[in-house]
């Protein structure tokens, strides 16, 4: 409860009266404090797989709300999401999903140095299940100039 202390000439007496006004200090501070909880938790809702991406110069696309990540890593081993899964069993493991449909995009996620008959091999396994909208998923680039040379990956 507050109270405000009234300048009246005609009281001698210091007349208190209640102030009907919202303190929102707490409500700030509360606030605050969602807000830096939302801040670090945001990014571990990510997926998060060590996957080394090529670079690409192309117009960035906009993601959609929940997208599907299938990743090759390194050791070619296969993941949707973050969760592992084999090869035989890719196609049935996203139609066991129950936001995904085969009208969906797929992101396929490749190290930089999964061979490329390995990639095509996957979005042959996803071809074969029925998913025919596949997007690659690479990391920005710096656009180069015509003509000049293209940098070689680096060598693990």
């Amino acid at each position: 409860m507050g109270a405000s202390i009234a300048d009246n000439d005609l009281d001698d007496d210091a007349d208190f009266s209640e102030t009907h006004e919202i303190n929102v200090t707490p409500f700030i501070d509360v606030m605050l404090v969602l807000l830096i909880i939302f801040m670090v938790a945001a990014p571990l809702s990510t997926v998060d797989l060590p996957v080394d991406l090529p670079t690409s110069t192309a117009t960035p696309q906009k993601k959609p709300d929940k997208p599907t990540y299938v990743s090759i890593k390194p050791d070619l081993t296969l993941a949707i999401g973050e969760n592992p899964v084999t090869r035989a069993n890719l196609a049935a493991s996203l139609d066991g999903l129950s936001d995904m449909s085969k009208d969906k995009y797929v992101f396929l996620r490749a190290d930089r140095t999964v061979p490329y008959g390995e990639l095509m091999g996957v979005m042959e396994l996803l071809r074969s299940g029925g998913y025919s909208k596949v997007k690659l998923v690479t990391l920005e680039g710096v656009p180069v100039s015509p003509g000049a040379p293209v940098a070689e990956p680096a060598k693990p």
